[in-house]
């Protein structure tokens, strides 16, 4: 019930005002306590009289303290509340659609603090959550909806959510959205990013069918922008930011960031109103500008907000020589070079001389433009500069077609092609689109691109394979051929515009700067480049922190690279080699952003930051208890009890001490504040949230079993298991816990391997639990080394996982351990699979009392100990059955005991000797 500002959960409780008249008549009728006196027996006899008296009543202000005590109560049972949200609606579950690509990442506490508000409203009016995510999931696959659960269930699984390092597809979670059925009419609220994109409508109008839709998006100007890769300039990189809209300013400021972190320049630049888009100079001269590793958009946070820089932004060194006679050098525009320096300029380091001359220095690219049969020195010296990894570049003109050398990629026709000649044209020749082995492949031919001339190449059976450009009859206009590790690449046109217009065009400028980019100089790569399978080398998640490669992250081929989507199998990142890696950015081929202005169907649209529900129960409660604690001091006066000294304070003290401990809840916690409250005044199980919703399922249902079973056979009483975010959540206050190992494992920041690795130096335990039979474990054979491969693919993650932790080493659990005798005297560790070894520390020593900070198995611990609400079992273990699941039980017993007691049942293993001394 709404009354204004003001709403009430339990309104039917303001029925108990109706007792306030009843109270009152109480008070009024039955008479305060008799005052306590001195009894001086003489002097009653002096004031004795016979009238009759009648007792006095409550007073007055005594009865109204009380009566508004009554009412404070009263109104505290119907839990009011101050600014409250919108009610929900409908009399269904609560659907909850989160966007969780790169944009929602710069605002992520925001979103999760507005879903677990939501879940809040629905616990309190006992309605079931159902959640649904709109990006694709980490290793690829079809977006599903979590399944219903109630309320509390669904905190720990929005409190594990994490954002995508990649965009969207709302129209694959429309199709997830059609196959909800509800039996009542849901509450359905779309928590979005404020990005338009390809699926909008399909969702919207999904949501919209299953009950009243009320999205939720950031107010402008508030929403992620994108910092698109750079281009070089002269004097360093100019790099595009976009936003979501055109209005309002704005200031944005993109670092160039090396090593470490280390800010090597930076730029900055304003929005004007009415620009979506800026663009930023970051002056960094060629030195640093070839020790910068990334740039960032400072304070954006996202994974578009950050661009990975390889070699196709350094500036190569690139030499030019021409063959031109004097009079073409007096006239630029008919030099060979003028095109070519003017389209290499930004991208390369030029320098014009002879080619011995040039060759006494590194170099990467070599151009030769028009030159014609060369030394037989010089020849040799360049072959071997191509073995070596370099790039030769060749134009064709008068001087090569009259006398070619042997440094061309194919063999060539005497005379060439022309208009007018013995092999003409009735009309200039076009451009035929790039074949796919093509370096070029992916660029735009332009229509007006027309070739008048060219040298012809001999006919030969590998010439297709040769080349990487050609025009519309299938005449080869630029071909190539690897020459050890390096390329040797013909144009088979001038440099100039002589005999076509090709160095007119901007397809000049983009064709000469693929192949600088593809160049190394005397690195093997121009091979690697186009033919080479690229695996996954480091990822960025959704905040654009770089660290391993994502789960399901797959190999690329180089020559997809710059036209590739960044997605859940090729997540933004390096790919390649530490010495040859290449960046795949999130933010490439982007051309703008738009944001959701209004939908094709109803929709109640608000933003994230609305006034914060205030819970006026604890207030009210605390009220009370202080008019209760006044009424006391009043009653204690009017008997004349009250007297100043120890005895009054001692009292007063202790009803103050009586307060009830909910009190403390008028403080308002924050989320956090709860779980760490929740994690500390009782002992608690607790596991670590994967991501994988039956998974994080399975874990709460298999230590909730294990925290039963506890409760029935020992001393240890614990509470219901908590869900723990090891990015975020405090691990200290848990003993043990249990970490089940996915495929789809989210890369951990430095930030948790940190959390983590101190959390097992300073006495706590991790279960690690692979849950695959222990086909992994031969892993640990080689002390979890970065070589060890094989076993299956959640052991391979357990395999990445432990491989960043700081670890002591580890062997199988050796005869005696106390892990074995902690409670029950057991000799193997059956889960809900039998016989996989268990490893623990090797050497625990006397450090947290020997207690092994990890432990390690595969036989899936918790399906084993799951039980439902009846404590019921959930899983069958095999082979071994209902007794597999009793000796899984024991382990579990045995597991908790080890973790809290430490090694106090170490003295049995020396019972042999103590009994031996005690019989002598």
């Amino acid at each position: 019930m709404s009354l204004g500002p003001l709403a009430l959960t339990a309104p039917w409780m303001l029925l108990g005002l109706a007792a306030l008249p009843l109270i009152w008549w109480l008070l009024r009728i039955t008479p305060p306590a008799p005052r306590r006196v001195r009894f001086p027996p003489i002097r009653i006899l002096f004031d004795l009289r016979g009238e009759e008296e009648t007792p006095a009543a409550t007073p007055l202000w005594l009865a109204l303290l009380r009566l508004l005590l009554a009412a404070l109560v009263v109104l505290a049972l119907a839990h009011p509340l101050l600014h409250p949200g919108a009610d929900l609606s409908g009399e269904g579950p609560v659907l909850l659609v989160i966007d969780d690509g790169w944009a929602a990442a710069p605002s992520w506490p925001l979103r999760q603090q507005a879903a677990l508000t939501l879940v809040e409203r629905a616990k309190r009016r006992q309605r079931p959550v159902l959640v649904l995510t709109t990006a694709p999931p980490m290793g690829g696959g079809a977006i599903h909806a979590s399944g219903l659960v109630q309320a509390a269930e669904a905190e720990p699984l929005l409190r594990a959510l994490q954002p995508k390092p990649w965009a969207t597809d709302r129209a694959a979670a429309a199709l997830a959205a059609q196959e909800l059925d509800f039996a009542e009419q849901p509450a359905v609220y779309w928590l979005s990013d404020g990005i338009d994109g390809p699926g909008q409508e399909e969702l919207a109008g999904t949501l919209a069918a299953l009950g009243p839709l009320h999205l939720l998006q950031q107010a402008a100007g508030q929403r992620a922008m994108a910092l698109l890769p750079p281009v070089l300039s002269c004097d360093g990189l100019q790099a595009t930011v976009l936003r979501a809209e055109d209005k309002g300013l704005g200031a944005v400021t993109v670092r160039a960031l090396g090593e470490r972190g280390r800010v090597l320049g930076q730029g900055r630049a304003r929005f004007g109103i009415g620009q979506d888009r800026v663009l930023v100079d970051i002056a960094l001269p060629g030195e640093l500008r070839n020790r910068a590793l990334r740039l960032e958009l400072a304070g954006a946070g996202s994974a578009a907000a950050s661009v990975m820089l390889d070699e196709r932004w350094r500036r190569r060194p690139v030499g030019l020589v021409s063959g031109a006679t004097m009079e073409e050098r007096a006239q630029p525009l008919l030099s060979n070079l003028y095109y070519l320096e003017r389209a290499l300029r930004p991208y390369a380091e030029l320098r014009r001389g002879e080619i011995d001359t040039l060759l006494q220095r590194p170099l990467a690219v070599l151009v030769l433009a028009d030159i014609g049969q060369l030394p037989k020195a010089q020849q040799q010296r360049l072959g071997q500069w191509l073995k070596d990894g370099g790039m030769l570049v060749r134009f064709a003109g008068p001087h090569l077609a009259q006398g070619p050398d042997a440094l061309i990629p194919t063999a060539l026709r005497q005379g060439g092609r022309s208009l007018g000649g013995s092999l003409s044209w009735s009309k200039p020749a076009g451009l035929a689109a790039f074949p796919k082995h093509s370096p070029f492949h992916g660029l735009t031919v332009p229509g007006d691109v027309l070739v008048k001339r060219q040298v012809l190449a001999q006919p030969s059976q590998d010439l297709s394979q040769r080349t990487w450009a050609s025009l519309a009859d299938g005449t080869p206009m630029v071909t190539a051929v690897p020459r050890g590790q390096g390329w040797l690449v013909l144009f088979h046109v001038t440099a100039n515009a002589s005999w076509s217009n090709l160095p007119l065009s901007g397809l000049f400028v983009d064709m000469m700067r693929r192949l600088t980019a593809m160049s190394r100089g005397v690195a093997a790569a121009g091979e690697a480049v186009i033919r080479r399978q690229l695996p996954p080398l480091s990822s960025l998640d959704a905040f654009g922190r770089l660290g391993p490669p994502a789960p399901g992250a797959e190999a690329i081929n180089a020559r997809d690279l710059e036209q590739a989507k960044a997605g859940p199998r090729n997540p933004p990142g390096y790919y390649g080699r530490e010495d040859d890696r290449r960046a795949l950015n999130l933010s490439q081929n982007w051309q703008a952003l738009h944001p959701i202005t209004e939908l094709s169907v109803p929709a109640r649209m608000s933003g994230y930051l609305q006034d914060r529900e205030l819970d006026l129960k604890p207030w009210l409660l605390l009220a009370a208890v202080l008019l209760a604690l006044a009424d006391l001091v009043a009653v204690l006066a009017l008997r004349g009890l009250l007297r100043p000294g120890v005895r009054t304070a001692a009292l007063l003290l202790a009803a103050i001490l009586l307060l009830p401990d909910n009190i403390a809840s008028a403080q308002q916690f924050t989320s956090a504040e709860r779980f760490a409250m929740a994690a500390a005044l009782d002992t608690r199980l607790a596991y670590v949230l994967t991501g994988d919703g039956q998974v994080d399922e399975m874990s709460r249902a298999g230590l909730a079993g294990l925290s039963n079973i506890l409760r029935l056979r020992t001393s240890i009483e614990p509470e219901a298991p908590m869900a723990v975010n090891v990015e975020q959540d405090p691990l200290v206050l848990f003993p043990l816990l249990y970490w089940p190992v996915v495929p789809t494992q989210p890369a951990l920041s430095d930030h948790a391997i940190a959390r983590i690795s101190q959390y097992m130096r300073t006495g706590g335990t991790i279960v690690f639990d692979s849950r695959d039979a222990g086909n992994g474990m031969p892993l640990m054979r080689r002390r979890l080394g970065a070589g060890a491969r094989g076993g299956s693919s959640a052991s391979e993650r357990l395999r990445q996982l432990l491989s960043r932790l700081d670890l002591p080493p580890v062997a199988p659990v050796p005869q005696g351990h106390v892990l074995t005798r902690s409670f029950y005297l057991l000799q193997d560790f059956p889960g809900r699979y039998v016989g996989a070894p268990v490893w623990v520390e090797r050497r625990s020593g006397g450090l947290n009392d020997g207690v092994s900070a990890l432990i390690i198995g595969g036989n899936d611990w918790a399906a084993a100990w799951a039980m439902d609400e009846r404590h019921r079992p959930l899983v069958l273990p095999t082979p071994g059955g209902a007794r597999q699941r009793e000796m899984a039980y024991r382990f579990g017993v045995n597991l908790v005991m080890y973790a809290l007691t430490g090694n106090y049942k170490s003295d049995q293993v020396h019972i042999p000797t103590i009994l031996e001394r005690l019989g002598q």
